[in-house]
């Protein structure tokens, strides 16, 4: 047991023995039916993360699977955008329904909730902690065999939440090439450690950029170091994504399902193959 402990471990991110995990575990809602889920994560802001998300989703409901993605990013969502989603949420006396994409993906996210997608959620931790929850107890999941949860950036308290409260089967850790987003994203995989949470995989966006009349890669960031940070942690798989003026296109254009090429499908593979 942790010293001063307060005997509340809702609000503590410490892996002590008295700690009984499956006791923080939200049941989902009675009429979900969720097989797996897996978290995209991030050391800070910025580097993809949630691109990356749209990108695993596109490619498990292309692959055949039925796949979801919660936007547990409140402040920052971006997820319906990128899939071209407008419409709200809607529901009934028996609980609120996902968005369904052209692909078939479902979606749920502060943004198909909002009247208007660029209004501010100006809120504490602990009201976005709990919108996240009810997006997992509330919400009607249909025959999912994949979920993917796009988590906001950091080690705060949605993290901490999502990780104690649902049952996670794995994480993906997304970072770009400069040392300094190195430091940081060893903080994510930490904290996943302290958090008995396998880490799947590791994507490293930005990773360069390709000369369109030579095809030579031109490391823009540096010189990329997330195959070391894999290794030096036993992370099995790791993708490399460049600067892709088509793949920002898409996303920007809501058109992230019709890519023909997602440059993360046989990432995908490699990491599906590791889950239990």
């Amino acid at each position: 047991m942790a010293e001063n402990c307060s005997h509340d471990c809702s609000s503590c991110g410490e892996n002590c023995s008295s700690r009984d995990k499956k006791s923080l575990l939200k049941k989902p809602h009675q009429m979900s039916d969720i097989k797996k889920v897996i978290a995209v994560v991030s050391g800070k802001g910025g580097v993809g993360k949630s691109m990356t998300c749209a990108l695993l989703a596109a490619a498990a409901q292309n692959s055949g699977k039925v796949t979801a993605v919660m936007d547990a990013d409140i402040t920052g969502p971006s997820i319906p955008r990128m899939f071209g989603v407008t419409e709200r949420a809607t529901g009934s006396d028996n609980g609120i329904l996902p968005v369904v994409t052209e692909g078939g993906v479902q979606v749920m996210s502060m943004n198909v909730l909002l009247e208007n997608e660029a209004d501010p959620v100006v809120w504490r931790g602990s009201l976005i902690s709990g919108t996240v929850l009810q997006f997992w107890t509330d919400v009607i999941w249909t025959g999912v065999d994949i979920m993917f949860i796009d988590m906001p950036p950091g080690t705060g308290d949605v993290p901490l939440t999502v990780f104690q409260s649902i049952p996670i089967d794995g994480v993906i850790v997304v970072t770009t090439p400069q040392d300094l987003v190195g430091m940081i994203v060893q903080k994510a995989v930490n904290m996943a450690q302290m958090m008995n949470v396998p880490i799947l995989g590791i994507v490293e966006n930005m990773s360069y950029i390709k000369c369109p009349d030579c095809g030579r890669k031109i490391s823009v960031f540096g010189e990329s170091n997330v195959d070391a940070i894999a290794m030096e942690n036993g992370i099995p798989a790791v993708a490399k994504l460049p600067i892709d003026p088509d793949l920002t296109k898409a996303a920007d254009g809501g058109r992230i399902e019709e890519l023909e090429d997602n440059p993360l499908s046989d990432f995908l593979t490699k990491i599906t193959k590791k889950l239990k």
